[in-house]
């Protein structure tokens, strides 16, 4: 994969990270001291950030070997990636590239096996990334095997009931003018309840995104929805994870929409030290 973030965001990060230089390496006189880095994967994981690290330690200087890509599935002792180089140019990327890589691996080993249990269903991650982080989440997610919901707002139409809150039309005629307003869209209709979800495909949704339904609930709606002439398409969405996937997918789910991969605990990544 490409680095999802640009020379210039990653200087970004090493600035933010040593605005002032190395205090501890520069008042020890060891920064011309030659060493190499090694990057190992603490517990069985799938890769992200890789080469936003491997890229973050060119540009301090150092040799990079990169071993393992994003989207690599790695067990326990793996070797991920070596760095050569002198003390300074190891110390000043060292935090910035493990903990990119840690925290992105956590994302995409979420997504991994989340998508493990979907039996081959889509699984589509949505925009709820923390701020600021999107384009190395959605690197994430694709690294996991996962596609995104939406990026934002602006490429696709989502009507929730806080939309609705300010419309005073029924169902079908909403559908309809937002047809004629953006003809080559989907129009997905977030619902909260079984009765809900038959009234919108009723009007001609082309997807009802169920809201924190259970697995019951998903199946209720697949029942009711499989009478109509033409039926819209299925999201579970809301409390989706691995443990539950694939119930979901038993239920009827069509897609499986989920967050949860964004509050993943990262994937540890040992850093050995080795001096030349």
């Amino acid at each position: 994969m490409a680095t999802a973030l640009s020379d210039e965001e990653l200087s970004r990060l090493l600035q933010d990270d040593a605005p002032c230089g190395d205090l501890t390496t520069e008042s020890l006189g060891i920064g011309a001291a030659a060493g190499r880095l090694d990057f190992t994967a603490r517990a069985p994981m799938v890769v992200c950030g890789m080469e936003e690290a491997a890229r973050l330690f060119a540009l301090v200087g150092a040799r990079v070997h990169l071993l393992a890509g994003s989207g690599t599935v790695l067990a326990a002792g793996e070797k991920l990636l070596i760095a050569e180089g002198t003390a300074a140019q190891l110390h000043r990327a060292w935090k910035t590239a493990q903990t990119l890589v840690e925290w992105a691996s956590g994302i995409a080993s979420s997504a991994a096996a989340i998508v493990a249990e979907s039996g081959g269903v889509a699984v589509a991650c949505t925009r709820k990334n923390v701020p600021g982080t999107k384009a190395m989440s959605v690197k994430a997610v694709k690294a996991g095997g996962a596609v995104m919901h939406r990026l934002g707002l602006s490429e696709t139409l989502l009507l929730f009931a806080e939309h609705r809150l300010f419309l005073d039309e029924a169902p079908a005629q909403t559908v309809a003018r937002l047809r004629r307003a953006q003809p080559e869209k989907k129009i997905v209709v977030e619902v909260g309840d079984g009765a809900e979800a038959l009234h919108w495909a009723q009007a001609g949704a082309d997807m009802l995104q169920l809201e924190k339904f259970s697995p019951a609930a998903v199946a209720d709606c697949r029942r009711d929805i499989d009478t109509l002439p033409i039926r819209p398409l299925l999201a579970a969405a809301g409390g989706v994870r691995a443990d539950n996937a694939a119930a979901y997918v038993a239920a009827g789910a069509d897609l499986l929409v989920t967050s949860s991969p964004f509050a993943a605990p990262p994937r540890d990544v040992q850093v050995d030290f080795i001096r030349r």
